[in-house]
């Protein structure tokens, strides 16, 4: 990896027109960074959902700094401009392309339970609590992966102290930035919940209203975490006054006196936090269509779904296709390696996970042969076995897929040298568990209610219930595609269980269907993840395919939005395209460092 020596420009100086202030500003203030779908260009790139977060990992690689200094400082951005999706208060998965060693890494920053959680963590007398009590609660919250994510990534292959990289979003949150439709919408969902814990009503309800869209949002305590964090390490937040506030907070949640929801505690500890650590560990890879795909291994399922899913189709010539039997294959591909993950993939730590035989082209092929072309599989399907595949042959009982929350974020980067870094993390449900730390400004996560708070049916082996220490399984799936040995592409997404569909169906719609890829992001998706039905949004669900699909026995339900992908790619003539959504989630932020001139 290069490490340069000296900055050509200082961070701050670039970084101070990062800055939105909103319409209620003065003139004088500098205006938001507009958001653009597509970039094209030499140095370097940056995607992800807000325009703030993008220009801030791009100041970064304008000053020298490398693809992983521009992720953290994307990330961080983003905690603040996407407070209801990631943050401090959240984990995730960090894949990364070292340009010098020609290596895919990555790094596994999940939230792990407390010491004391026991597969009953979310029963009550034998039997699963309703999940709004798992969800707003003490109960749902894991042991926060993202600050020590930052600190493994930089400590690997950054070349800049966190400090340094903490100083945008820092700014960002002390000025403030500009209220958009979706970040009132977002607060509007979650208006109930987030008035039944003062700090957060506080926080994101100003003067007790909704934000109003055009106005400064500013987050002055997150500012000052983040330069606590930037003045004593990451570790700040596992140990000391910040943690001591984590462990208060979640084991008595600091709930309105006259809030009427049942507000569970938590059992973290001082000690669940001390002993957190990430987990370096090679990535999954499949060969497809002569690339080579990796992403991310057990604790998450994207990696071995998405990689599994790829495998089936590989035998099938999907441009060749038409649109329908496109759309059909992809689905039943989908639903099979959805009821392989439900049935095989947990945290590895603490489950036999067959990973390497679930990316197997023999078991591939094997479940592969369940799809008929005029004929459309019913769900829940059950597994197959990868450990002694047999054509068409199923084992066990069939699972239907359990309930994963569907906000997250993601951003994808890649610097002058050639490094990539693609890199998803989140809260879990939209607002996370809607308990802010009082006095830091960040939400909690609640992504242990990513476990089975049951087994998914009764008598079926579940490697996804909950255990001391464990990490929820995830389907968060940041994908780097090589060819030779080198980076052309790079994608993932949010979206709960609808990350693995989402990525399957950019990639496929890029390299079999020849889509560019800001088109792949933008088409309209379907996500089955082995239910009854497949979801649609509405591109699809109005159009005539819709029919075409049924009259094969398709079942569909209608979603107004599934994911919201970003991606970079390495074009022959060495520019880097950054690419993100033209309309969800109102529309993501592509940036280059030159977008015209010379390398």
């Amino acid at each position: 990896m290069h490490r340069p020596a000296a900055r050509t420009l200082p961070l701050l100086a670039l970084a101070g027109a990062l800055v939105a202030t909103g319409a209620a500003a003065p003139p004088s203030a500098a205006p938001p960074p507009a958001k653009v779908p597509v970039a094209v260009g030499y140095g370097g790139a940056v995607a992800s959902v807000d325009a703030d977060a993008s220009a801030a990992g791009i100041a970064v690689l304008r000053s020298g700094g490398n693809a992983v200094d521009a992720a953290v400082a994307t990330a961080a951005a983003l905690g603040v401009t996407e407070p209801y999706s990631a943050g401090i208060g959240g984990g995730g998965y960090f894949v990364h392309y070292d340009a010098a060693s020609r290596r895919v890494q990555t790094i596994d920053g999940r939230e792990t339970a407390p010491a004391t959680a026991t597969a009953g963590l979310f029963q009550e007398n034998g039997l699963p609590i309703p999940f709004e009590e798992g969800q707003t609660s003490g109960l749902g919250v894991g042991v926060p992966g993202t600050p020590a994510t930052w600190k493994s990534a930089l400590d690997a292959w950054g070349t800049r102290p966190l400090r340094e990289l903490l100083e945008p979003a820092e700014k960002l949150a002390r000025k403030g930035f500009t209220v958009d439709a979706t970040f009132r919408a977002q607060t509007a969902a979650n208006e109930a919940r987030f008035r039944d814990f003062p700090a957060t009503s506080k926080l994101f309800l100003p003067g007790g209203a909704l934000p109003v869209v055009g106005s400064t949002f500013k987050n002055p305590d997150l500012a000052a975490t983040y330069a606590e964090l930037g003045r004593k390490g990451t570790g700040a937040l596992y140990r000391g006054p910040i943690a001591e506030d984590i462990v208060r907070t979640v084991r008595k949640p600091p709930v309105d006196p006259a809030a009427t929801r049942k507000v569970r505690p938590g059992d973290l500890t001082a000690a669940d936090l001390r002993a957190y650590e990430t987990k370096r560990q090679a990535p999954t890879r499949i060969g497809y269509r002569g690339l080579d795909v990796y992403s991310m291994a057990p604790s998450s399922s994207g990696g071995t779904t998405v990689g599994e899913a790829l495998n089936i189709l590989e035998r099938t010539d999907l441009g060749a296709l038409s649109e329908t039997q496109y759309l059909h294959r992809f689905i039943e591909a989908s639903r099979i390696s959805f009821a392989d993950r439900g049935r095989w993939v947990g945290d590895p730590a603490a489950e036999d996970v067959p990973t390497r035989e679930l990316l197997s082209q023999r078991f591939a092929d094997a479940r592969a042969c369940l799809i008929s072309p005029d004929r459309a599989l019913t769900s829940p399907l059950a597994p197959g076995d990868p450990r002694n595949p047999a054509p068409c042959a199923t084992t066990g009982q069939a699972a239907p897929t359990t309930y994963e929350g569907e906000n997250t974020t993601h951003l994808t980067v890649a610097d002058r040298w050639g490094n990539v870094v693609s890199y998803t993390l989140t809260i879990e449900s939209t607002g996370g568990s809607a308990i802010t730390v009082p006095r830091r400004g960040f939400l909690l996560n609640n992504e242990l209610t990513d476990f089975s708070f049951a087994p998914a049916a009764p008598g079926v082996p579940d490697p996804n219930l909950p255990g001391p220490g464990k990490r929820p399984r995830s389907s968060m799936s940041p994908t780097i595609v090589l060819e030779d040995g080198r980076p052309v592409l790079a994608v993932g997404s949010p979206g709960g269980a609808t990350i693995i569909t989402t990525v399957l169906q950019t990639l496929t719609g890029h390299v079999d269907r020849g889509l560019p890829l800001v088109d792949a992001i933008a088409a309209p998706r379907a996500s089955q993840r082995n239910q009854t039905t497949t979801e649609l949004e509405p591109g699809l669900w109005n159009s005539p395919l819709r029919a075409e699909l049924e009259a094969i026995g398709h079942g569909f339900r209608q979603n107004p939005e599934i994911g919201a992908a970003t991606g970079v790619q390495r074009l022959p003539d060495g520019r880097w395209l950054a690419a993100a959504e033209t309309s969800r989630r109102g529309g993501g932020s592509a940036m280059v460092v030159h977008p015209r001139g010379t390398p």
